[in-house]
C-alpha cells in the first residue's frame, strides 16, 4: 500500500484540486471589502499570494458574480493569472459548482474572499487529510478550534453537484457546504482540529470596518511568509489588538 505520503501523492496525481474563492463587491456590511488595501495591495491579491504557497493546489479561481460591480474582480484575476468564474450573486452554491466545473476540478477547496489571512500550511493540511481517503467532506469548521477567518472545506465536485440537485433551501444555496455537514447520515465527515483551540476566540475575517483595521494591522506587523503561529505570537505580544473588533457579532448560517 505504500506510506501515507506516497498514497497522498498518488491520489493528487489522479485528482485535480482547485481552490474556489467566493468574492463579490456588494457585501452589505462593508462593500468592496475584498479590494481594500493592505501593504499597497488589495486584500484579495494578498490572499491569492498566500494560497500560491500551497503545495497541493492545482489552480485558484475567483468565483464572483455576473453583476457589473464585480468587473474589478475579474480584472484582478486576469492580472494575477488565475481563474475567474462569474455566476449568480445569491445562489453561491451554483456559482462555486460552476467555477469548479469550468476549471475541471475533481476536488474543491472552498474558501471565501473575506479571509485574506488564511494560512497556506493549514490549507495544505486539510487537503492532505482529505486525500488520505475515507471522507466526503474534510474541514476545520465542524469543531470550533480555529480563528474565524481560517475556514477550509474540502470535498469532491461530484458531491456538490449532488447537493445542488438535492436542495433549494435558500440557506443551503447561500452557504455552499451547509447541506453536506448538516447531513452526516449521508456524507462521511472528517474534522480537522487545531493544536491551539484557544485561537478560536480570535476574529480574523473581514466583514466590518473594524475587522479590516485589525487584518490590515496584522499584515503590517507581520510582513512576509507568516502563518497562524506567527499571528498567535503577535496577539500574545500585543493582546490589545483583540479589542479592535471583539464587539462584532458574527452572523449565523441559520
Amino acid at each position: 500500500m505504500g506510506t501515507p505520503l506516497a498514497r497522498r501523492a498518488m491520489i493528487q496525481r489522479m485528482e485535480r484540486v482547485v481552490a474556489t474563492i467566493e468574492a463579490r463587491m456588494t457585501s452589505s456590511r462593508l462593500p468592496g471589502k475584498v479590494l481594500l488595501p493592505a501593504l499597497g495591495k488589495p486584500l484579495l491579491e494578498l490572499m491569492v499570494e498566500r494560497l500560491r504557497r500551497c503545495e497541493h493546489l492545482d489552480a485558484i479561481v475567483i468565483a464572483t458574480t455576473r453583476d457589473a460591480s464585480s468587473d474589478p474582480l475579474e480584472e484582478l484575476a486576469k492580472r494575477l493569472g488565475i481563474g475567474c468564474f462569474r455566476g449568480s450573486e445569491d445562489d453561491v452554491l451554483a456559482r462555486v459548482l460552476g467555477a469548479a466545473q469550468a476549471y475541471e476540478a475533481d476536488v474543491i477547496v472552498e474558501l471565501t474572499g473575506d479571509c485574506p489571512l488564511i494560512d497556506p500550511a493549514l490549507v495544505d493540511d486539510v487537503i492532505e487529510r482529505y486525500l488520505e481517503g475515507g471522507s466526503d467532506y474534510t474541514a476545520n469548521v465542524l469543531e470550533k478550534s480555529y480563528p474565524l477567518g481560517f475556514a477550509v472545506q474540502v470535498f469532491p465536485t461530484k458531491v456538490l453537484a449532488e447537493v445542488a440537485e438535492a436542495t433549494d433551501d435558500p440557506a443551503d444555496r447561500e452557504h455552499v457546504s451547509l447541506y453536506i455537514y448538516e447531513h452526516p447520515e449521508r456524507y462521511r465527515l472528517r474534522s480537522v482540529v487545531s493544536d491551539h483551540p484557544e485561537s478560536a476566540a480570535l476574529r480574523l475575517t473581514v466583514d466590518t470596518a473594524d475587522d479590516y483595521e485589525l487584518v490590515k494591522t496584522v499584515f503590517e506587523e507581520l510582513p512576509g511568509d507568516f502563518g497562524l503561529p506567527e499571528i498567535l505570537d503577535l496577539f500574545a505580544r500585543k493582546p490589545e489588538l483583540k479589542a479592535i473588533n471583539q464587539h462584532i457579532e458574527q452572523r449565523k448560517a441559520r
